[in-house]
C-alpha cells in the first residue's frame, strides 16, 4: 500500500470557533471534547475506510440534521482525495445520510482558511421512526482515499481559500 496522507487535529482555536457556531457550549466543555478527539483509523488491516469518531454523544430524531465539526483535517499528497461516506451500519439501521451524499476532501483543502477542518452534516433519514444515537467515540462516517486524474488540457491555477463552495468562485 502506498502511504499518501496523514490525519491531524485542527487547532483548538479553530475547533472551538466551529463548535460554538454549530453546537454551542462553553470553552471548558469544548476543550474536553477537543482533548478526547481520536484521529481516524482503520479497524482492520483489510479495511479501506478510516473511521471518523463522533466527538460527543449524538441523538437525532427522525428527519433531523446536524453539522458536526470533527476536529480533523487531512494532509493528502497531490493526485488523491478523501471521500467520506456514512458508516455502513448506521446507514443500514437508521438510513443515516450525509447531506452532500458523499463528502469530497481535496488535497488543497488542508491549507484553507479554516485549517481544512472536516465537517460532517448528517441526517437521520429513517423511514421506521427511529432516533439515531451515536455514542462519543463511536464511528460515524468513514473516509476512503482515492486517486484521481485530470484532462490533457487542464490548466487550473486557482488557489483555495475557503471550504464549502469556495472553488466555484474560481471558475466564474
Amino acid at each position: 500500500m502506498e502511504r499518501i496522507a496523514a490525519f491531524e487535529k485542527v487547532s483548538f482555536g479553530q475547533f472551538c470557533k466551529d463548535w460554538q457556531k454549530n453546537m454551542g457550549g462553553s470553552e471548558t466543555d469544548i476543550r474536553s471534547i477537543y482533548d478526547a478527539i481520536v484521529l481516524p483509523q482503520r479497524a482492520t488491516a483489510g479495511s479501506a475506510g478510516y473511521d471518523f469518531h463522533a466527538p460527543c454523544d449524538i441523538s437525532l430524531a427522525p428527519g433531523a440534521s446536524l453539522l458536526i465539526p470533527t476536529g480533523i483535517r487531512a494532509k493528502i499528497v497531490s493526485g488523491y482525495l478523501l471521500m467520506l461516506f456514512p458508516r455502513s451500519s448506521l446507514g443500514f439501521r437508521y438510513r443515516m445520510q450525509l447531506n452532500n451524499t458523499v463528502g469530497i476532501i481535496d488535497a488543497d483543502y488542508y491549507g484553507a482558511e479554516n485549517e481544512g477542518h472536516i465537517m460532517c452534516k448528517i441526517t437521520n433519514d429513517t423511514n421506521e421512526n427511529k432516533t439515531l444515537t451515536i455514542q462519543a467515540g463511536q464511528g460515524m462516517v468513514q473516509g476512503i482515499f482515492v486517486p484521481f486524474g485530470i484532462t490533457f488540457d487542464d490548466e487550473a491555477e486557482g488557489k483555495r481559500t475557503g471550504g464549502f463552495g469556495s472553488t466555484t468562485e474560481k471558475r466564474q
